[in-house]
């Protein structure tokens, strides 16, 4: 077989056509047959050079599609001169919440508790990328301007990163309105109490939206006669 001599390409074209049928599909539903279909002149021998596995794939997808895309709201928001330190913490996580093809892509991704790798992949780029990145400084900058007194800045970035993808992720912890409501109250109680009163009524409302829309993708999948196929 000839030598592939666009390997960058060629790996490109397979994220962007597996991401397309995650979305229309779901992850679970999506074969690498089905990829293979879609590409119409790479052979399975040609996807399995590049990855190990649909999962690699689904890792790539998330690393190299999706994570930058809010690696590039954050940096926006962080270089924002008209916004102090607190107000940019605030819009941070809005955007994030406000990333129509992030929260499309999770809804369609497998049960996270399921896929660990998946969910270590997006906690590790959080707290290896986000944390010293975005959120440290910002948190820095607050604490100078006034916005924000927090005393221990790298442990709360930790720690808001550690809610924020894990304790405040439906996709991890199924809720009802009712109880995203009170999810986020005891939330913001106790961010407040390390200085970081940052929950807002635009944050909040984007979350519930969220919520509500995360749940209704996870009773869809588990209606009754849907099965799920796997590679």
């Amino acid at each position: 077989m000839a030598r592939n001599k666009y390997p960058e390409e060629t790996v490109a074209r397979i994220l962007d056509v597996s991401l397309k049928l995650f979305l229309e599909k779901g992850y679970e539903n999506t074969t690498i047959q089905d990829i293979i279909d879609a590409l119409g002149n790479l052979s399975k021998g040609a996807i399995y050079h590049h990855f190990k596995s649909k999962e690699d794939i689904l890792e790539a997808v998330c690393d190299q599609r999706l994570f930058a895309g809010v690696e590039a709201l954050m940096n926006e928001v962080v270089t924002d001169k008209r916004l102090n330190g607190r107000e940019k913490l605030t819009r941070m996580f809005t955007a994030s919440l406000q990333n129509t093809e992030q929260g499309k892509f999770f809804s369609a991704a497998p049960d996270m508790t399921h896929t660990p790798r998946l969910m270590m992949l997006q906690l590790d780029s959080q707290i290896r990328e986000v944390g010293p990145n975005y959120l440290e400084p910002v948190l820095r900058e607050g604490n100078a301007d006034g916005s924000l007194h927090v005393e221990h800045v790298r442990e709360a970035s930790d720690l808001l990163l550690l809610i924020t993808n894990q304790y405040l992720n439906p996709l991890l912890y199924p809720m009802t309105p009712e109880e995203a409501r009170e999810r986020c109250s005891f939330v913001r109680q106790l961010l407040a109490g390390v200085g970081l009163d940052v929950f807002d009524g635009e944050m909040l409302e984007n979350f519930f939206v969220f919520s509500a829309h995360a749940a209704k993708k996870q009773r869809e999948s588990e209606a009754p006669g849907q099965k799920r196929r796997g590679m």
